[in-house]
């Protein structure tokens, strides 16, 4: 699949892959700091952001996707970063290209199996666009059911007009529905621990991932560091970006 995605300065190519049910465009603000460095693709996985949408959403599919990409760029090695979803499609994808990988970021996600939740899946299916005339609306109807704010103002930045002015998602929500169940499975063990330089960020406040997750992430990526950024969750480049752009910019830079 022909992803969308925005290209940022100049240096070593980094991917940059958003989580469920997010785009490319949560990610603007930590893109332009890293494009000083680096030459910065900001990416919509398939179904979400600007990319196409299609009925089959698996890490097999999104990791073939980055690929392609590769190949239409021209890039034979690439950093990446990605958050919670897209931290799992990084994990596969350096598991079946090791060579195509120098350096990765995993964040807020572990290897390990997480139980399907369908809770925002559900809530967001509450929402008939057919009748809905205002983005208020909209932020009502999920309002109901999501009290955190920054989840609520996460997913209302998916809402545009389409060519009809009528409001739509720009994720797929269907069929990421159907992909509930697989979201959270378990990134496959390879038979020998992967060598490319490899870390894991984790916020403090997030049960996304935990110190206990250790042992696996040193199973499978013999040179991996963890990392746990203080009073940030799961969104952890949002709660505590400063802090965030150091650790990781640091750590892309060695030996550059």
């Amino acid at each position: 699949m022909k992803l969308s995605f925005r290209k940022l300065g100049n240096g070593k190519p980094l991917f940059i892959l958003h989580g469920l049910l997010g785009s490319s465009d949560n990610w603007q603000t930590l893109g332009k700091q890293l494009a000083e460095n680096f030459t910065v693709y900001l990416i919509d996985q398939r179904n979400h952001g600007r990319s196409p949408h299609s009925p089959e959403h698996n890490y097999d599919l999104m990791s073939e996707d980055l690929v392609e990409l590769m190949h239409d760029e021209s890039l034979e090695k690439v950093m990446l970063i990605g958050h919670s979803m897209g931290g799992k499609t990084v994990m596969l994808f350096a598991l079946q290209h090791p060579e195509k990988v120098e350096r990765m970021v995993v964040v807020d996600i572990s290897p390990k199996e997480y139980p399907a939740n369908k809770d925002i899946i559900d809530t967001l299916e509450k929402v008939n666009l057919n009748e809905v005339k205002t983005r208020k609306e909209v932020e009502d109807i999920l309002s109901v059911d999501i009290k955190d704010a920054g989840i609520l103002q996460f997913l209302l930045k998916n809402l545009y007009w389409d060519d009809n002015q009528r409001l739509a998602w720009r994720f797929n929500l269907q069929t990421l529905k159907d992909f509930t169940p697989l979201v959270g499975e378990a990134t496959p063990i390879p038979s020998n621990p992967l060598q490319m330089p490899a870390l894991f960020m984790m916020g403090a406040k997030s049960e996304h991932i935990s110190s206990t997750d250790s042992k696996l992430i040193n199973a499978m990526f013999s040179n991996a560091k963890i990392v746990t950024i203080p009073e940030a969750g799961h969104w952890v480049h949002a709660d505590k970006p400063v802090e965030f752009f150091n650790v990781v910019n640091t750590f892309l830079s060695e030996n550059i």
